[in-house]
C-alpha cells in the first residue's frame, strides 16, 4: 500500500472470461441475529477519517467495511472474492469490467443505491486524490460510467488482473451521489457523519474516544449481525487497553498487542480472558539498496540471507506470535512459495563464508542496519539486536544498528539513498501475490532501492494480463525464485492476527483471515 499509510501497517484478477456471480454470505452469517447484546471492542488502531476518499489505514477501513458496501468482497475465510453490492461482475474484454447491481439496495437513510452512486464514489476518490487516501489503487482505471441504474462499467488503461480486488477495498466503498453536504464531489467530507449501505450504521462518533454502531435496518444483504450494537473504544496505550479487557470494561481487545502482552494474557484465564489467533498476511522484511556499498555486491546480500535465522527471531523476540517467512509472498496467499528456504536451506556460517570467498569479499563485512521503532514498535529494537547477534556470531559481519523517526526514515531511505539496509513492514491492500510483488520489485519498488530486473518485469506483466490461475502462479514462482537469487529484499516474518476476548464472546477468530476485514457482524456475546 502507500508507503506512508500501510507500509507495515499498487498495483493493478481475471480477464476475458472471468465472471463473478452472486452467492451467499459468510459461512457463519446464518448463526446470528440482530438481537444480541452490545459488544465493546477496544483497539489501538485509530480512525483517521470516516470518508472513504481520505482513508488508507487499518482503523478507518475497519469502520468502512462494516458501514459501507463494495461491489465485491472477501467473505470470512475465503480465498477468492465474491459479490457484495454486485449481482455479478465480469470482463467483457481485457480492459472493460462490468458489474450489475443487486436489486432493492438502499443506503442507511432509505435512499436507493444505484450504479450512479457507484460511479460517483469511484470518481470522487480519484478526483480528490487525498494524500492520505487510496486513489492510487485506481491507477489502471481510465474511466467509470453508469450505463443504467443497475450497470456500472469500468474502462481500464491496460489489462489488470487485480482490478476486481481493488473493488473489494475500502477505497471502493459506495457513498450516495445526492448528499453533497456529506460527500461533496471534489473535496473530503467536513462532517463526522456516515451514510452507507453496510451491515451497521454509525450511531455516535467521538474522535479518538469511541464510535458506536447499530444494525442497519435498510441493509438488504445476507449478513446477519450477532450483536445489534457494536462499540469501538479507542486507546492510545496498549497497557491501558490490556487493563480494560482484564477488568471487563471491553469485551474484545484488538490492535497492536505486543508479544509480552499476549504471553501475559495467555496465562490469565482466571481473569476471564483468553487470546485468540488467526491467519495474518502482514510481513516484515529487510530492504537492500543495491547501489549502496557493501550490499551493492550480490554475494554480500546472499551471505546475509544464508545466515539469517528466522526461527530464532520468531521464538526469542516474538514468543512464537509470528511465523518465519521465506518469500515476500506470505503463506496462505495463492502462489506463495518458500523460495529462500529452497535456495539457502538452514542457516549456515560455512555456506555464507563460501559465498563471500568465491566473490573475493574481505571479511568481516561492515553493514549499517536501520530501523524505525517509532513506526514498528519497541520490539523492533529487540528484533534488530537479534539480527546483529546472528550476523556477528559468524565472524563474517560487523553490524552497526541505527534508528530514526519515521518521517526522517522515509526521506533518508526512500528518497536520498542514505540507508544501505533497512527494515520495513507491509499490510496487503488485498490478498493477491501481485500485491506482494509489483509494489516491491518493479523498477526499484515504492522505496526506490535501485533494483531493476527485466525478467521480473516480464513476469509481472504476464501475471497481470492473465486470468489463468496456473499462468499467474507460474509467473509468481519465477518472480520469487529470482528474488531469492538476487536478494534485493529479505523476508523475515509473517504476522498472525491476535485478539483478546472475554469469556462468552464468540466469532472474533472467525473473522481473522488474510483480507484483514474485521467483520463486526460475526462477533457476539453469550454462553460458549
Amino acid at each position: 500500500m502507500s508507503r506512508t499509510k500501510r507500509v507495515v501497517a499498487a498495483s493493478t484478477v481475471g480477464l476475458m472470461a472471468l465472471t463473478v456471480a452472486a452467492c451467499g454470505g459468510d459461512k457463519n452469517d446464518s448463526s446470528g441475529s440482530s438481537g444480541g447484546g452490545a459488544v465493546i471492542m477496544g483497539t489501538t488502531e485509530p480512525v483517521q477519517s470516516l470518508d472513504p476518499a481520505k482513508t488508507y489505514d487499518l482503523g478507518s477501513w475497519t469502520v468502512i467495511y462494516n458501514t459501507f458496501q463494495t461491489l465485491l468482497t472477501y467473505e470470512a475465510g475465503a480465498k477468492e472474492y465474491s459479490p457484495d453490492a454486485a449481482e455479478k461482475c465480469s470482463f467483457g474484454d481485457p480492459k472493460t469490467f462490468t458489474c450489475t447491481l443487486k436489486s432493492g439496495q438502499k443506503f442507511s437513510d432509505g435512499s436507493d443505491l444505484t450504479a450512479e452512486d457507484v460511479a460517483f464514489s469511484i470518481k470522487r476518490v480519484v478526483k480528490i486524490a487525498d494524500p492520505t487516501g487510496a486513489s492510487t489503487l485506481f491507477g489502471s482505471m481510465q474511466s467509470v460510467e453508469a450505463k443504467d441504474a443497475k450497470t456500472v462499467v469500468f474502462h481500464l488503461k491496460r489489462p489488470d488482473a487485480t482490478f476486481p480486488q481493488v473493488l473489494t477495498t475500502g477505497a471502493a466503498a459506495i457513498v450516495p451521489s445526492d448528499k453533497p453536504d456529506v460527500y461533496p464531489a471534489d473535496k473530503v467530507s467536513a462532517v463526522s457523519k456516515s451514510i452507507g449501505s453496510g451491515v451497521y450504521t454509525l450511531d455516535k462518533y467521538k474522535p479518538k474516544q469511541l464510535a458506536s454502531f447499530i444494525a442497519n435496518k435498510e441493509y438488504k444483504g445476507n449478513r446477519k449481525p450477532k450483536a445489534k450494537q457494536f462499540v469501538l473504544q479507542f486507546f492510545s496505550q496498549e497497557s491501558t487497553l490490556k487493563q480494560a479487557v482484564e477488568n471487563g470494561k471491553v469485551d474484545v481487545a484488538y490492535g497492536k498487542l505486543s508479544p509480552t502482552t499476549l504471553d501475559a494474557i495467555g496465562k490469565e484465564k482466571s481473569k476471564g480472558v483468553s487470546v485468540v489467533q488467526g491467519a495474518g498476511a502482514d510481513i516484515r522484511y529487510l530492504t537492500f539498496n543495491v547501489k549502496s556499498k557493501p550490499v551493492d555486491n550480490k554475494a554480500v546480500r546472499q551471505a546475509f540471507a544464508q545466515v539469517l535465522d528466522r526461527d530464532a527471531i520468531a521464538k526469542n523476540v516474538y514468543n512464537g506470535n509470528v511465523t518465519p517467512l521465506y518469500s515476500m509472498v506470505p503463506q496462505g496467499v495463492a502462489g506463495a512459495t518458500q523460495a529462500f528456504k529452497d535456495k539457502y536451506g538452514a542457516p549456515s556460517k560455512d555456506k555464507a563464508a563460501g559465498i563471500l570467498k568465491k566473490a573475493k569479499v574481505k571479511t568481516p563485512v561492515s553493514i549499517d542496519l536501520w530501523s524505525s521503532p517509532e513506526k514498528y514498535g519497541a520490539v523492533t529494537t529487540d528484533e534488530f539486536t537479534e539480527i546483529k547477534r546472528q550476523l556477528e556470531a559468524t565472524g563474517l559481519f560487523k553490524v552497526k544498528l541505527d534508528t530514526s523517526a519515521w518521517e526522517q526514515f522515509q526521506k533518508a531511505a526512500f528518497d536520498e539513498d542514505q540507508y544501505p539496509v533497512f527494515g520495513l513492514g507491509w499490510y496487503p491492500d488485498f490478498p493477491d501475490s501481485d500485491n506482494y510483488s509489483s509494489p516491491f520489485l518493479r523498477d526499484g519498488g515504492y522505496f526506490t532501492n535501485n533494483y531493476k530486473n527485466a525478467a521480473v518485469n516480464k513476469q509481472l506483466d504476464k501475471e497481470l494480463a492473465s486470468s489463468d490461475a496456473k499462468v499467474r502462479e507460474a509467473a509468481f514462482a519465477e518472480i520469487q525464485k529470482i528474488t531469492a537469487e538476487d536478494v534485493p529484499l529479505l523476508p523475515v516474518w509473517q504476522g498472525k492476527q491476535n485478539g483478546v476476548v472475554r469469556d462468552g464472546v464468540t466469532g472474533v477468530q472467525d473473522t481473522f483471515d488474510p483480507s484483514y476485514i474485521f467483520r463486526f457482524w460475526l462477533v457476539g456475546k453469550g454462553k460458549k
